[in-house]
């Protein structure tokens, strides 16, 4: 079961995404994306000063994720005739990718987190991952190979802080990679958040096999 949030200009990347996963994954696949209708809010985890333009960002994380966890995945094994159990899979793109991550620190619920060029250059972020454990039990990371090749100053930081999450995921323990891709952040999102998400999917079904072995 796949959760990610998207933004209504994503439509068109999740029915790309969504096909990919159709023709990728060897069983069958449930890929529920919601809409956050304030991006920049509904998934920041603080307040944070414009990246670019004027727009800051809010801290409407933890909203969104109460709603994740009250809302919308109770509703799902009846809604979906899921059986009950499976696991959970929360991932997304750019600022969702990062609100996947922070979710990961703070509940269990998601056995895996597929963030696709999650913006860990937001202001705080490594702070905050250094101190903490994810909860999670994989994790993938991915970046385009020239998002970092940028004159903002505060997002030409992302390849730094990409390769500094990864480094702190492997040494708490956490399965994890770090993918990179060609070209700049707004190249095929959904591609990229579709191969995030077979890469979860591929480590936890490792997970299960190794277990019953």
């Amino acid at each position: 079961m796949l959760l990610q949030p998207v933004d209504h200009r994503d439509l068109d990347d999740v029915d790309r995404e969504a096909r990919l996963l159709q023709d990728s994954c060897k069983t069958p696949v449930a890929l529920v994306a919601f809409e956050v209708p304030e991006w920049n809010d509904d998934l920041s985890p603080w307040e944070a000063p414009p990246a670019f333009g004027k727009r800051g960002f809010g801290s409407g994380a933890q909203r969104t994720l109460d709603l994740v966890l009250n809302g919308i995945l109770p509703e799902l094994p009846s809604a979906l005739k899921l059986q009950p159990g499976r696991d959970a899979i929360l991932g997304g793109y750019s600022l969702a990718a990062l609100f996947s991550l922070w979710c990961s620190y703070q509940t269990d619920t998601f056995a895996a987190v597929a963030a696709a060029s999650p913006s860990v250059w937001f202001p705080g972020w490594l702070g905050y991952a250094q101190g903490r454990q994810p909860l999670s039990r994989a994790v993938y990371l991915s970046l385009g190979d020239r998002e970092e090749k940028t004159r903002n100053a505060v997002v030409s930081t992302v390849g730094s802080c990409i390769r500094r999450q990864h480094e702190l995921l492997r040494a708490q323990g956490v399965p994890c990679t770090l993918e990179w891709n060609a070209g700049g952040h707004f190249q095929e999102p959904g591609e990229r958040t579709a191969r995030a998400f077979l890469w979860c999917i591929d480590t936890l079904e490792a997970e299960r096999t190794h277990r019953y072995h």
